[in-house]
């Protein structure tokens, strides 16, 4: 059990306890197991072996499918085999933007990549120096509520969107919300609850190819829900979704709801590729930005660009509150400066707070030396093989 995992099924025990099947998978004696502590999920560990022998089409259309059907019919989720077996994977292109420093990838819709490429895109206009400045913190915060402005009235399901996602890539249209940005003074800012526990990855080799991915059950323990016979834990993703007809991400067979997850990569000017991302729902978009703008723009190390003090504009994780939260790492003279400026902002008591998000980086280097770094904040780690 790490740290996180321990702090958490504590943490949700008294929302989850009753859900089915999350007491006998992740407590050890009816109490939520220690640090250290050796979890067995021995349901979980015989659908994964069974999947190595059956292939893992098997999951959604074979044996696995089967008990995975029967097993939600019992606890009464409108979710059945046909389900299951409708469902196809989708690979698709990526979209991009292309700023002073390369040209940056990211997921397309129904992922908020768009948003994460529109933030940079305007950050890169507005030309800011220096680093760890009001000017900059400043200009990345109100370059995120641009970003989320569209993303919030724009982003559905892929085969509903009412035109295609490049219109807001467009120079024509990033040059017109960088003008939108008051250098100086704060806008106001409506904004959308997410939760979530997400964890990125990334990866390197030899050769120059590289990966940034990334996945979720969405909140810390998905719906809570764990199948018994297959051991699957099942995510909640379809929270996204609003029971509001007229809504853009109105609930329907068949819909692919909004969702946080948006792996970023940026092939560099300078030959590097960069392969980054955090999980954090609201907040990746936001700390993707502080790790780029450090890292590439100002030049700091990797490992320096993630350790760093960061912000989270927003709710997230169900918090009541949709202001602007700081590291406490952050000199007194920055948040004197965002106060007056107009942000509601506050100061909070960790240094290093899990709010900010888990981030990484890997990074091929055009002679071809591998870096990678990780977050303080989380469990994580890098290891070269």
């Amino acid at each position: 059990m790490t740290p996180s995992q321990a702090r958490l099924t504590a943490e949700t025990l008294s929302e989850l306890g009753t859900v089915p099947g999350f007491a006998a998978t992740f407590l050890v004696d009816g109490k939520p197991p220690e640090t250290g502590a050796t979890l067995k999920q021995a349901a979980l560990a015989a659908t994964l072996d069974h999947l190595a022998h059956a292939g893992l089409d098997d999951f959604y259309r074979g044996d696995v499918a089967r008990e995975m059907a029967a097993d939600l019919a019992a606890i009464g989720s409108p979710v059945g085999r046909a389900d299951l077996a409708a469902y196809r994977a989708v690979v698709d292109e990526p979209l991009s933007v292309a700023v002073r420093s390369g040209t940056l990838f990211n997921t397309p819709p129904p992922t908020q990549g768009i948003a994460s490429l529109i933030l940079l895109a305007l950050f890169d206009r507005l030309r800011v120096e220096p680093a760890e400045s009001f000017d900059h913190i400043h200009g990345l915060v109100e370059a995120t509520k641009r970003a989320f402005l569209v993303r919030d009235r724009y982003v559905t399901d892929p085969v509903r969107l009412p035109h295609p996602p490049e219109r807001y890539l467009a120079e024509e249209f990033l040059d017109s919300e960088a003008r939108r940005i008051d250098r100086r003074k704060a806008a106001p800012w409506p904004a959308s609850a997410q939760r979530g526990d997400t964890v990125w990855m990334g990866a390197a080799d030899a050769s120059g190819f590289v990966v940034s991915y990334i996945q979720s059950l969405y909140w810390e323990f998905g719906s809570g829900c764990v199948l018994p016979r297959a051991g699957v834990l099942m995510q909640n993703r379809g929270a996204s979704f609003s029971l509001d007809p007229r809504a853009l991400n109105a609930l329907a067979p068949g819909r692919r709801p909004l969702h946080t997850l948006n792996p970023a990569l940026a092939v560099l000017r300078d030959g590097r590729v960069l392969a980054y991302g955090t999980m954090g729902g609201d907040g990746q978009p936001q700390t993707q930005a502080a790790l780029f703008t450090r890292a590439v723009l100002y030049r700091q190390s990797l490992e320096e660009a993630i350790d760093r003090p960061r912000w989270l504009l927003g709710r997230t994780w169900g918090l009541p509150r949709t202001n602007l939260r700081l590291e406490a790492r952050f000199p007194a003279s920055l948040f004197e400066q965002l106060a007056a400026a107009g942000h509601d902002v506050e100061l909070l008591d960790e240094s290093y707070s899990d709010l900010m998000g888990h981030a990484g980086a890997v990074v091929v280097h055009p002679n071809g030396m591998l870096e990678g770094a990780h977050d303080p904040r989380a469990d994580g780690g890098v290891e070269g093989v």
